[in-house]
């Protein structure tokens, strides 16, 4: 299957990701040959089946906030492209991208995009915003229990009081960000210390690396 599938992947084709995602042409070859693998089904595209089948994915708390990233509202299935573009957001921030041509798209991996995509993995209800009891959830999701519930909504209440601007007891992306960009936002919890934002993200960056 991977022989056959690998001639799928047309050269135009992988100019044409190597320039919207950043990764290199040998990087796109290797996670197509990836990606091909996961495709049980051999239709060119993954199902949350498939990814369920990636073993760091079944047994990571965020498992399926994780595979849900990869599909668009409403899709049950995602093509390499749309594979390659989810992924592109783990990619570093490099330096001599930083200085890139200004009228040209941000990139996918850029700050920005990262709080993004990480802001959208909160906001279970994609309604824009991230209420206390979304909060509630992946914090639960994240620490299982570990912490009691009383302690988890302290922190979910902490959490909305330091980003909330607006009053309206939810966190906005813009609030989001705001929050991101302090670099350390610590809530108590018993013994521990949680780094929401980046803990997030380097929870999903490790298990998709290990992925690929």
């Amino acid at each position: 299957m991977g022989s056959r599938a690998s001639t799928l992947l047309r050269e135009e084709e992988i100019e044409e990701i190597k320039k919207e995602t950043g990764f290199s042409h040998s990087q796109i070859t290797r996670l197509y040959s990836r990606f091909t693998s996961l495709d049980k089904g051999e239709n060119g595209t993954l199902s949350r089946e498939d990814f369920q089948r990636i073993p760091e994915l079944a047994i990571n708390p965020l498992g399926d906030r994780i595979i849900n990233a990869f599909f668009p509202e409403g899709e049950d299935q995602v093509n390499f492209r749309g594979f390659m573009r989810t992924l592109a957001h783990f990619r570093p921030i490099e330096d001599n991208e930083k200085n890139k041509d200004p009228t040209a798209s941000e990139p996918l991996n850029s700050r920005t995009n990262k709080l993004l995509f990480a802001f959208q993995l909160y906001d279970l209800d994609r309604d824009d915003k991230i209420s206390r009891d979304e909060l509630l959830q992946v914090l639960r999701m994240m620490v299982g229990v570990n912490i009691s519930d009383e302690q988890l909504g302290s922190i979910a209440d902490r959490t909305i009081q330091e980003a909330d601007q607006n009053g309206d007891n939810s966190i906005s992306f813009n609030e989001f960000i705001k929050v991101g960009n302090l670099q350390h936002i610590y809530v108590w919890a018993g013994d521990h210390y949680l780094i929401l934002t980046y803990i997030l993200l380097s929870v999903l960056q490790d298990c998709l690396c290990s992925s690929v």
